[in-house]
């Protein structure tokens, strides 16, 4: 399905030094905040006090997140735990006051406002824990880099696959960037926001790719620079309806899914943003500046002809 066709191709690659040049430098920023600042770690990755508590019906969220922040945290977890009726709390490590005191303060504020609320357990998160978390997290984007690696190369040829790796890492180190720099809440659910993208970012990738085989494989008098041009305006009404699609539905859960799922939103939200200029002008530029040609992605064969090429029926 297409919404437009574009009868004439827009020179995307003429451009590709200098788009090139302002996505080093959002980058390179991107890696300053990391270093200078940090990520702001949620209790999952720096430990600290987690509660049950149930009601007679259903939670409130707002509101039971409401009376714990009126405690003095500002960095808490409150979420459904099972039913709607179980809540879930998360609440950071406290210089000087113990597991056991947080937890009995955090009660007592929520007794005041429902009498009929019950704790159901609490315990102590320490940090080796968070070590653990952190540990996975690293090893687990390690690994879905990897497999993009050798998807790219088994599918199409290796220049593809270093070029994708570039494009994906570079808007993982952008997410981190902008959470570093605003200083948001870094959590599992942001996490699984940077995973997911490293998947919809090289799903573009692909879709790019595989057009520039075609191309390869129709136009033997083109140019590297404009068979790219070719197969990226060729996609362009793909590209804005995939991703308007589901940039609507992620703008939705960033608006209307409440504090649970407001950083995962907005991870995706810039996630889909850079992937799309990533698989544009980033992945499809450094394939072509690593050198990318027809004989790469199309075996010279004596039938392989090109009906619109003069020379049609020479051996190649």
């Amino acid at each position: 399905m297409e919404f437009f066709r574009i009868k004439k191709d827009i020179p995307f690659m003429k451009y590709a030094l200098v788009l090139n040049a302002i996505s080093f430098i959002t980058f390179a920023l991107a890696v300053f905040f990391l270093v200078t600042r940090g990520l702001h770690l949620s209790v999952e990755f720096t430990g600290g006090t987690v509660m049950e508590v149930a009601y007679t019906q259903s939670a409130d969220i707002a509101k039971v997140r409401d009376t714990v922040s009126g405690l003095g945290y500002s960095d808490v977890t409150v979420q459904n735990f099972g039913t709607s009726r179980d809540v879930m709390i998360r609440l950071p490590v406290q210089k000087g006051v113990t597991s056991a005191q947080q937890s009995e303060r955090v009660l007592e504020a929520l007794k005041a406002a429902d009498p009929e609320v019950t704790l159901r357990r609490t315990e102590f998160v320490g940090p080796q824990v968070g070590e653990e978390l952190v540990q996975g997290g690293l090893m687990a984007l390690g690994m879905v880099i990897l497999g993009i690696v050798i998807y790219l190369a088994v599918r199409f040829e290796w220049k593809f696959g270093v070029a994708a790796v570039i494009a994906n890492l570079h808007d993982v180190v952008i997410i981190l960037g902008f959470f570093a720099f605003f200083q948001w809440e870094f959590s599992l659910a942001v996490l699984a926001g940077v995973l997911a993208v490293l998947g919809y970012s090289v799903n573009e990738s692909v879709v790019i790719f595989d057009r520039i085989r075609e191309a390869f494989r129709k136009f033997r008098k083109m140019s590297t620079p404009e068979v790219i041009d070719h197969a990226i305006t060729s996609t362009m009404s793909r590209t804005i309806i995939t991703h308007a699609s589901t940039e609507a539905m992620v703008l939705s859960m960033f608006f209307f899914g409440g504090p649970s799922l407001h950083y995962f939103a907005l991870a995706l939200t810039i996630g889909i943003v850079f992937g799309i200029y990533s698989s544009v002008f980033v992945a499809a530029a450094i394939a072509m500046w690593l050198g990318v040609k027809r004989e790469d992605l199309v075996k010279p064969t004596k039938k392989d002809e090109d009906p619109n090429d003069p020379q049609a029926g020479a051996i190649v």
